[in-house]
């Protein structure tokens, strides 16, 4: 049987995975603590052209943790979310431009989901890349003064906050105030003891700052963030799987077309731990 390992794609996050292959992926029984390993080391695995159907995804994600669901009694498969442009095969099509932002997904929640898994059916014939960036690691490279200065902020996050790129009608703002916020502190201290940065488009604004101070101080941490250097773009071919770390990598789609036939199959694995 091959070596399982994980090569690493970039100095910061990513590796791709090697030695796996569809049968191993359901049956080995090392597979999935190696795999939680792996994701913590390096926040983001691809597994190139595994090739998943809808069950066996569902079916390797539930080794993993308990997965969340999303569509009704009557769905096959209710633990898959389809990302698409397609308003045909997601409803919520529309507001899936929005992560085309660098965020972490769940933020407006109590427990932000831990990990998601993303299975592609069908690509972009340009565009669509998915790039992925440190959170951690972002943290371990403040200075001294910085980490004092950071563990004492907190930002209120918001369903607002992470539309406003859309430009949506008065109304639809209006709406989306309605929805609850949270407010979390911007270092986030993980059971673990790991360290990680809580940022990203659902960031409103920091407590205490004056809004045009506290735009300009997300914005220009946000961008050291996923300066060029430190991020993993995956470009996507039909079969591909990719996990990652939503506790601790902030990740982003890159603009496609909104006629683009590009579907994608996720699942998610339920938070243990909420940003404290």
């Amino acid at each position: 049987m091959a070596v399982i390992a994980a090569e690493r794609l970039t100095e910061t996050v990513g590796a791709a995975v090697v030695g796996v292959d569809r049968d191993r992926l359901l049956n080995d029984e090392a597979l999935p603590a190696w795999t939680l390993h792996a994701l913590e080391e390096h926040g983001a695995l691809v597994f190139p052209g595994i090739g998943l159907d809808d069950a066996a995804q569902v079916a390797f994600s539930k080794r993993l943790g308990r997965v969340e669901t999303f569509g009704g009694p009557d769905a096959e498969f209710p633990e898959i979310f389809r990302v698409t442009l397609d308003p045909t095969k997601n409803k919520s099509a529309r507001y899936l431009k929005g992560t085309f932002d660098w965020h972490i997904d769940g933020m407006t929640d109590d427990i932000p989901i831990m990990a998601t898994l993303l299975s592609a059916h069908v690509v972009a014939d340009s565009g669509g890349e998915t790039e992925f960036a440190s959170a951690y690691q972002a943290y371990d490279d403040l200075t001294d003064d910085e980490k004092q200065q950071f563990e004492q902020l907190r930002v209120v996050h918001s369903i607002e906050a992470a539309q406003r790129s859309l430009n949506p009608s008065e109304a639809e703002r209006e709406h989306l105030r309605r929805r609850p916020t949270k407010t979390h502190p911007l270092v986030w201290t993980h059971a673990s003891g790991r360290k990680s940065l809580v940022l990203g488009i659902t960031a409103d604004h920091v407590v205490g700052m004056e809004p045009e101070e506290s735009d300009a101080f997300l914005a220009d941490l946000l961008a050291r963030v996923t300066a060029p250097g430190r991020v993993c773009r995956h470009q996507w071919s039909v079969g591909d799987l990719v996990i990652w770390d939503n506790r601790g990598v902030l990740h982003r789609a890159c603009p496609y077309d909104e006629s683009s036939p590009r579907d994608m199959h996720r699942t998610t694995l339920h938070g243990d731990e909420a940003v404290q």
